[in-house]
Protein backbone atom coordinates (compact mmCIF):
# COMPACT_ATOMS: atom_id res chain seq x y z
CA UNK A 1 0.00 0.00 0.00
CA UNK A 2 1.25 3.37 -0.97
CA UNK A 3 1.69 6.37 2.12
CA UNK A 4 -0.65 8.19 -0.27
CA UNK A 5 -2.54 10.82 1.89
CA UNK A 6 -1.05 10.31 5.48
CA UNK A 7 -3.00 13.88 5.85
CA UNK A 8 -0.68 15.50 4.01
CA UNK A 9 -0.59 19.11 5.71
CA UNK A 10 -0.34 20.98 2.40
CA UNK A 11 -0.09 24.56 0.88
CA UNK A 12 1.12 25.22 -2.55
CA UNK A 13 2.57 26.69 -5.58
CA UNK A 14 3.22 29.86 -8.19
CA UNK A 15 1.76 31.17 -11.57
CA UNK A 16 0.76 29.15 -14.38
CA UNK A 17 4.08 28.86 -16.23
CA UNK A 18 3.94 28.71 -20.63
CA UNK A 19 1.95 25.29 -21.26
CA UNK A 20 3.63 22.54 -23.01
CA UNK A 21 1.37 20.01 -25.19
CA UNK A 22 -2.49 20.75 -26.33
CA UNK A 23 -3.60 23.51 -25.60
CA UNK A 24 -7.77 23.18 -24.02
CA UNK A 25 -9.13 25.17 -27.82
CA UNK A 26 -7.62 22.03 -29.61
CA UNK A 27 -9.28 19.44 -27.12
CA UNK A 28 -12.55 19.07 -29.44
CA UNK A 29 -10.00 17.54 -32.33
CA UNK A 30 -8.68 15.36 -30.46
CA UNK A 31 -10.58 11.75 -30.67
CA UNK A 32 -12.98 10.26 -28.17
CA UNK A 33 -11.66 9.65 -24.95
CA UNK A 34 -12.58 6.16 -23.00
CA UNK A 35 -15.06 6.12 -20.70
CA UNK A 36 -13.19 2.81 -18.96
CA UNK A 37 -9.94 4.57 -18.47
CA UNK A 38 -10.47 6.76 -15.17
CA UNK A 39 -7.27 8.99 -13.82
CA UNK A 40 -7.24 9.96 -10.12
CA UNK A 41 -7.36 13.64 -10.00
CA UNK A 42 -6.10 15.95 -7.30
CA UNK A 43 -7.50 19.78 -6.91
CA UNK A 44 -5.78 20.09 -3.53
CA UNK A 45 -3.37 22.46 -5.05
CA UNK A 46 -3.22 26.42 -4.53
CA UNK A 47 -0.85 29.45 -4.64
CA UNK A 48 -1.15 33.16 -3.66
CA UNK A 49 -2.20 34.19 -6.64
CA UNK A 50 -5.37 32.58 -6.28
CA UNK A 51 -5.73 30.90 -3.03
CA UNK A 52 -4.32 33.55 -1.56
CA UNK A 53 -1.94 31.24 0.36
CA UNK A 54 0.52 27.93 -0.34
CA UNK A 55 -1.68 24.94 -0.37
CA UNK A 56 0.19 21.40 -0.61
CA UNK A 57 3.39 22.55 -2.65
CA UNK A 58 5.16 22.98 0.84
CA UNK A 59 4.43 19.29 1.56
CA UNK A 60 7.52 18.06 3.31
CA UNK A 61 8.63 21.77 4.60
CA UNK A 62 9.36 23.06 1.29
CA UNK A 63 9.42 26.82 0.49
CA UNK A 64 6.98 27.56 -3.17
CA UNK A 65 7.31 28.46 -6.00
CA UNK A 66 10.82 26.75 -7.18
CA UNK A 67 10.98 24.68 -4.26
CA UNK A 68 7.89 21.84 -3.82
CA UNK A 69 7.01 19.01 -2.21
CA UNK A 70 7.88 16.43 -5.05
CA UNK A 71 10.66 14.85 -6.66
CA UNK A 72 9.20 16.30 -10.24
CA UNK A 73 8.62 19.97 -11.26
CA UNK A 74 5.13 20.88 -12.82
CA UNK A 75 5.88 21.66 -16.80
CA UNK A 76 3.09 24.52 -15.35
CA UNK A 77 4.65 25.34 -12.58
CA UNK A 78 3.01 25.56 -8.85
CA UNK A 79 -0.28 25.91 -10.20
CA UNK A 80 -3.38 26.68 -8.77
CA UNK A 81 -6.73 24.02 -8.54
CA UNK A 82 -9.07 27.36 -8.90
CA UNK A 83 -7.26 28.59 -11.77
CA UNK A 84 -10.33 27.09 -14.05
CA UNK A 85 -9.34 29.07 -17.52
CA UNK A 86 -5.80 27.91 -16.60
CA UNK A 87 -4.22 25.13 -15.24
CA UNK A 88 -7.54 22.99 -14.62
CA UNK A 89 -8.46 23.98 -18.48
CA UNK A 90 -5.12 22.65 -19.62
CA UNK A 91 -5.46 19.38 -17.19
CA UNK A 92 -8.38 18.56 -19.05
CA UNK A 93 -7.13 18.78 -22.55
CA UNK A 94 -4.48 16.93 -21.82
CA UNK A 95 -6.25 13.87 -20.48
CA UNK A 96 -8.46 13.90 -23.61
CA UNK A 97 -5.19 14.06 -25.32
CA UNK A 98 -4.33 11.11 -23.54
CA UNK A 99 -7.61 9.33 -24.16
CA UNK A 100 -8.63 9.42 -20.48
CA UNK A 101 -12.51 10.02 -20.37
CA UNK A 102 -13.09 9.90 -16.36
CA UNK A 103 -11.24 12.13 -13.65
CA UNK A 104 -11.82 10.20 -10.71
CA UNK A 105 -11.82 13.52 -8.17
CA UNK A 106 -10.11 13.33 -5.20
CA UNK A 107 -13.11 14.75 -2.35
CA UNK A 108 -12.38 14.85 1.02
CA UNK A 109 -16.13 16.09 2.35
CA UNK A 110 -18.55 18.00 2.38
CA UNK A 111 -17.13 22.13 2.73
CA UNK A 112 -13.34 21.00 1.88
CA UNK A 113 -11.01 22.89 -0.17
CA UNK A 114 -11.47 20.03 -2.45
CA UNK A 115 -15.16 20.16 -2.68
CA UNK A 116 -15.46 23.83 -3.42
CA UNK A 117 -13.46 23.42 -6.25
CA UNK A 118 -15.59 20.74 -7.66
CA UNK A 119 -18.04 23.06 -10.20
CA UNK A 120 -15.24 24.75 -11.60
CA UNK A 121 -13.74 21.36 -12.67
CA UNK A 122 -16.76 19.81 -13.49
CA UNK A 123 -17.24 22.96 -15.84
CA UNK A 124 -13.62 22.14 -17.14
CA UNK A 125 -14.07 19.02 -17.75
CA UNK A 126 -17.65 19.52 -19.38
CA UNK A 127 -15.53 22.04 -21.85
CA UNK A 128 -13.11 18.95 -22.73
CA UNK A 129 -15.91 16.47 -22.90
CA UNK A 130 -14.98 14.78 -19.82
CA UNK A 131 -16.74 13.14 -16.75
CA UNK A 132 -15.99 13.36 -13.51
CA UNK A 133 -15.99 10.51 -11.04
CA UNK A 134 -15.44 10.59 -7.37
CA UNK A 135 -12.87 9.11 -5.08
CA UNK A 136 -14.19 9.24 -1.23
CA UNK A 137 -11.17 10.18 0.45
CA UNK A 138 -10.81 9.17 4.35
CA UNK A 139 -11.72 12.30 6.09
CA UNK A 140 -12.65 12.50 9.99
CA UNK A 141 -15.51 10.77 10.53
CA UNK A 142 -15.61 8.78 7.36
CA UNK A 143 -17.70 5.42 7.84
CA UNK A 144 -20.61 3.56 5.63
CA UNK A 145 -23.84 5.63 6.47
CA UNK A 146 -21.44 9.28 5.86
CA UNK A 147 -20.68 7.82 2.70
CA UNK A 148 -24.51 6.83 1.36
CA UNK A 149 -24.97 10.90 2.68
CA UNK A 150 -21.75 11.80 0.61
CA UNK A 151 -23.52 10.05 -2.42
CA UNK A 152 -26.46 11.74 -1.70
CA UNK A 153 -25.01 15.14 -1.29
CA UNK A 154 -22.90 15.21 -4.84
CA UNK A 155 -25.87 13.87 -6.29
CA UNK A 156 -28.00 16.82 -5.14
CA UNK A 157 -25.40 19.22 -5.70
CA UNK A 158 -23.63 18.56 -8.62
CA UNK A 159 -25.80 15.62 -10.66
CA UNK A 160 -27.55 17.57 -12.93
CA UNK A 161 -24.11 18.62 -14.55
CA UNK A 162 -23.38 17.50 -17.64
CA UNK A 163 -19.78 16.22 -16.79
CA UNK A 164 -21.04 14.24 -13.53
CA UNK A 165 -19.80 10.68 -14.77
CA UNK A 166 -22.50 8.24 -15.74
CA UNK A 167 -21.51 5.00 -16.60
CA UNK A 168 -23.44 3.85 -19.66
CA UNK A 169 -22.02 -0.16 -19.05
CA UNK A 170 -23.71 0.32 -15.90
CA UNK A 171 -27.10 1.60 -15.83
CA UNK A 172 -25.83 5.41 -15.79
CA UNK A 173 -24.36 4.84 -12.38
CA UNK A 174 -21.68 6.84 -11.25
CA UNK A 175 -18.65 5.56 -9.74
CA UNK A 176 -17.69 6.35 -6.02
CA UNK A 177 -14.05 4.90 -5.33
CA UNK A 178 -13.61 5.22 -1.76
CA UNK A 179 -10.51 5.24 -0.31
CA UNK A 180 -8.74 3.01 2.43
CA UNK A 181 -12.25 1.08 2.66
CA UNK A 182 -10.57 -1.92 4.68
CA UNK A 183 -10.30 0.93 7.29
CA UNK A 184 -14.11 0.43 7.74
CA UNK A 185 -15.73 -3.16 8.43
CA UNK A 186 -19.69 -3.01 8.20
CA UNK A 187 -20.49 -1.37 4.86
CA UNK A 188 -23.97 -2.89 4.97
CA UNK A 189 -25.60 1.05 4.92
CA UNK A 190 -24.41 1.41 1.09
CA UNK A 191 -26.39 -2.07 0.20
CA UNK A 192 -29.23 0.43 0.09
CA UNK A 193 -27.27 2.75 -2.89
CA UNK A 194 -26.05 -0.38 -5.10
CA UNK A 195 -28.81 0.14 -7.43
CA UNK A 196 -28.24 3.81 -8.55
CA UNK A 197 -24.54 4.41 -7.43
CA UNK A 198 -21.62 2.44 -8.26
CA UNK A 199 -19.57 2.02 -5.14
CA UNK A 200 -15.98 0.58 -5.47
CA UNK A 201 -13.98 -0.53 -2.70
CA UNK A 202 -9.90 -0.54 -2.67
CA UNK A 203 -8.92 -3.93 -2.31
CA UNK A 204 -8.36 -7.48 -3.57
CA UNK A 205 -9.87 -9.03 -0.94
CA UNK A 206 -13.50 -10.29 -2.47
CA UNK A 207 -14.01 -11.59 1.36
CA UNK A 208 -14.42 -7.51 2.30
CA UNK A 209 -16.13 -6.28 -0.34
CA UNK A 210 -20.16 -6.89 0.65
CA UNK A 211 -22.90 -4.50 -0.53
CA UNK A 212 -20.01 -2.88 -2.81
CA UNK A 213 -20.49 -2.97 -6.82
CA UNK A 214 -16.76 -2.91 -7.75
CA UNK A 215 -13.07 -3.11 -6.83
CA UNK A 216 -9.86 -1.07 -7.79
CA UNK A 217 -6.39 -0.99 -6.01
CA UNK A 218 -5.33 2.55 -6.79
CA UNK A 219 -1.49 1.00 -5.35
CA UNK A 220 0.68 1.43 -8.21
CA UNK A 221 3.74 -0.30 -6.73
CA UNK A 222 1.65 -3.31 -6.64
CA UNK A 223 0.24 -2.61 -10.05
CA UNK A 224 4.14 -2.75 -11.10
CA UNK A 225 5.32 -5.98 -9.57
CA UNK A 226 3.28 -8.83 -11.60
CA UNK A 227 -0.07 -8.71 -9.56
CA UNK A 228 -1.75 -11.73 -8.95
CA UNK A 229 -5.24 -10.45 -10.16
CA UNK A 230 -6.84 -13.71 -12.09
CA UNK A 231 -8.90 -14.59 -9.32
CA UNK A 232 -10.32 -11.26 -8.73
CA UNK A 233 -10.81 -10.67 -12.03
CA UNK A 234 -12.92 -13.92 -12.21
CA UNK A 235 -14.29 -13.06 -8.97
CA UNK A 236 -15.46 -9.65 -9.93
CA UNK A 237 -17.06 -11.17 -13.44
CA UNK A 238 -19.00 -13.90 -11.58
CA UNK A 239 -20.85 -11.53 -9.35
CA UNK A 240 -21.40 -8.35 -11.68
CA UNK A 241 -18.83 -6.35 -10.18
CA UNK A 242 -16.11 -3.68 -12.10
CA UNK A 243 -12.90 -4.94 -11.80
CA UNK A 244 -10.70 -1.62 -12.22
CA UNK A 245 -7.17 -2.35 -11.56
CA UNK A 246 -4.69 0.58 -10.69
CA UNK A 247 -1.44 1.30 -12.36
CA UNK A 248 0.94 4.03 -13.02
CA UNK A 249 4.30 5.17 -14.85
CA UNK A 250 5.77 4.97 -11.27
CA UNK A 251 6.31 5.99 -7.22
CA UNK A 252 8.87 8.41 -5.72
CA UNK A 253 7.69 10.61 -2.59
CA UNK A 254 11.12 11.40 -1.40
CA UNK A 255 11.00 15.00 -0.93
CA UNK A 256 7.34 15.41 0.18
CA UNK A 257 7.55 12.56 2.82
CA UNK A 258 11.01 12.72 3.79
CA UNK A 259 12.28 9.51 5.79
CA UNK A 260 9.41 7.70 4.56
CA UNK A 261 10.93 4.13 3.54
CA UNK A 262 7.73 3.26 0.72
CA UNK A 263 9.57 1.57 -1.91
CA UNK A 264 10.59 3.67 -4.98
CA UNK A 265 9.15 2.47 -8.26
CA UNK A 266 12.01 3.83 -10.98
CA UNK A 267 9.83 4.84 -14.21
CA UNK A 268 12.57 3.11 -16.38
CA UNK A 269 12.42 5.83 -18.79
CA UNK A 270 9.05 4.44 -19.37
CA UNK A 271 9.48 0.69 -19.44
CA UNK A 272 7.70 0.33 -15.79
CA UNK A 273 4.16 2.20 -17.41
CA UNK A 274 4.25 -0.52 -20.20
CA UNK A 275 4.71 -3.33 -18.42
CA UNK A 276 1.74 -2.30 -16.14
CA UNK A 277 -0.75 -1.89 -18.63
CA UNK A 278 0.78 -5.40 -20.02
CA UNK A 279 -0.91 -6.57 -17.04
CA UNK A 280 -4.27 -5.04 -16.87
CA UNK A 281 -4.45 -6.47 -20.72
CA UNK A 282 -2.80 -10.03 -20.25
CA UNK A 283 -5.83 -12.92 -20.16
CA UNK A 284 -3.81 -14.86 -17.29
CA UNK A 285 -4.06 -12.01 -14.90
CA UNK A 286 -7.95 -12.12 -16.01
CA UNK A 287 -7.59 -9.14 -18.65
CA UNK A 288 -8.39 -7.40 -20.53
CA UNK A 289 -9.95 -5.41 -17.10
CA UNK A 290 -13.55 -3.81 -16.88
CA UNK A 291 -12.13 -0.29 -16.42
CA UNK A 292 -7.96 0.94 -15.99
CA UNK A 293 -7.71 3.53 -12.88
CA UNK A 294 -4.64 5.39 -13.48
CA UNK A 295 -2.69 6.13 -10.33
CA UNK A 296 -2.34 8.79 -11.25
CA UNK A 297 -2.76 12.19 -13.66
CA UNK A 298 -1.48 14.76 -10.89
CA UNK A 299 -0.34 13.14 -7.13
CA UNK A 300 3.42 14.92 -7.83
CA UNK A 301 3.93 14.05 -4.30
CA UNK A 302 4.03 10.33 -4.43
CA UNK A 303 5.29 11.18 -8.19
CA UNK A 304 3.01 9.00 -9.84
CA UNK A 305 2.21 11.87 -12.16
CA UNK A 306 1.03 11.91 -16.18
CA UNK A 307 0.63 15.24 -15.68
CA UNK A 308 4.11 17.33 -17.77
CA UNK A 309 6.96 17.58 -15.78
CA UNK A 310 9.23 20.69 -16.94
CA UNK A 311 12.18 19.48 -18.86
CA UNK A 312 13.91 22.53 -17.83
CA UNK A 313 12.95 22.68 -13.79
CA UNK A 314 14.01 25.51 -11.65
CA UNK A 315 16.30 23.40 -9.32
CA UNK A 316 18.85 20.74 -10.01
CA UNK A 317 17.15 19.05 -7.58
CA UNK A 318 14.38 17.77 -9.73
CA UNK A 319 13.76 14.88 -12.08
CA UNK A 320 12.83 15.01 -15.55
CA UNK A 321 10.80 12.62 -18.24
CA UNK A 322 14.04 12.85 -20.16
CA UNK A 323 14.47 9.70 -22.02
CA UNK A 324 11.19 8.46 -21.96
CA UNK A 325 10.09 6.65 -24.64
CA UNK A 326 13.02 7.92 -26.29
CA UNK A 327 12.41 11.59 -26.24
CA UNK A 328 14.42 13.99 -24.88
CA UNK A 329 13.92 18.19 -23.45
CA UNK A 330 10.73 19.76 -24.35
CA UNK A 331 9.11 16.78 -26.21
CA UNK A 332 9.66 14.74 -23.47
CA UNK A 333 7.11 16.03 -21.14
CA UNK A 334 4.21 14.59 -22.85
CA UNK A 335 5.43 11.55 -23.27
CA UNK A 336 3.17 10.20 -20.48
CA UNK A 337 0.05 11.34 -21.95
CA UNK A 338 1.09 9.76 -25.62
CA UNK A 339 1.77 6.99 -24.45
CA UNK A 340 -1.14 6.60 -22.17
CA UNK A 341 -3.17 7.53 -25.39
CA UNK A 342 -1.26 4.57 -27.43
CA UNK A 343 -2.03 2.16 -24.31
CA UNK A 344 -5.70 3.36 -24.25
CA UNK A 345 -6.48 2.27 -27.78
CA UNK A 346 -4.69 -1.57 -27.16
CA UNK A 347 -7.04 -1.75 -23.93
CA UNK A 348 -10.13 -0.93 -26.21
CA UNK A 349 -9.29 -2.94 -29.14
CA UNK A 350 -8.73 -6.21 -26.46
CA UNK A 351 -12.16 -5.30 -24.62
CA UNK A 352 -13.51 -5.19 -28.62
CA UNK A 353 -14.88 -1.84 -27.19
CA UNK A 354 -12.90 -0.58 -30.98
Amino acid sequence: MTTRRTFLAGAAGAGLAAAAGLRPAAAACAAEPSPYVHAFYYSWYGNPGHHGSWVHWQQGGHTPPDDVGADFYPALGAYDSGDYDGAVAQHTAWARQAGIGVLAYSWWGRGSYEDRRAAGVLDAAAAAGLQLAWHIEPYAGRDAASVVDDVAYLEENYGAHPAYHRAADRGGRCAYYVFHSLNTTDWAPIAAIRDSALVLAQTTDVSRVEHFGGIYTYDAIAGANDPDWAGVAAWCRANDYVWAPSIGPGYLDDRAVPGNTTPTVDRADGAVYDRSWGHVLDPRKGGPADWVTLTSFNEWHEGSQLEPAAAAPPLPVYLTYDGAYGRTGAAAETAYLDRTRHWVTEFEKASGRR
